[in-house]
């Protein structure tokens, strides 16, 4: 089993549309740290599992520097953005997203 690892930081803003008061309705920013895991038996004819430039483009270019209410069809959590960014990329089937020092949510699929 190959597998491959990439990650990268995106600076996003998002507000969190809750069901209860909090801090973080209101619109604010984080330096998030992304981490997607692809996994293959085999190579592709280029003897890759993915390329990481493909990863780049499907999602740093996409997300850095943007805010996330306006870009993504979900309330952006970082549990909703772990498993909208696995789906995104063929072979994938781990994301982490780091939201700030202590907080990580995981989405791995079954």
């Amino acid at each position: 089993m190959y597998i491959v690892k990439k990650t990268f930081e995106i600076s996003a803003s998002h507000q969190l549309n809750l069901s209860y008061e909090s801090k973080c309705s209101c619109l604010h920013g984080h330096n998030w740290i992304i981490s997607i895991y692809c996994r293959a038996t085999t190579l592709n004819v280029d003897g890759m599992v993915v390329d990481f430039s493909f990863i780049k483009k499907t999602i740093q270019e996409k997300l850095d520097h943007k805010n996330l209410n306006e870009v993504l069809p979900f309330n952006p959590t970082a549990e909703n953005m772990a498993r909208w960014i696995c789906d995104q990329i063929p072979l994938c089937f781990k994301v982490e997203v780091q939201e700030s020092e202590g907080n990580i949510a995981i989405y791995e699929k079954d």
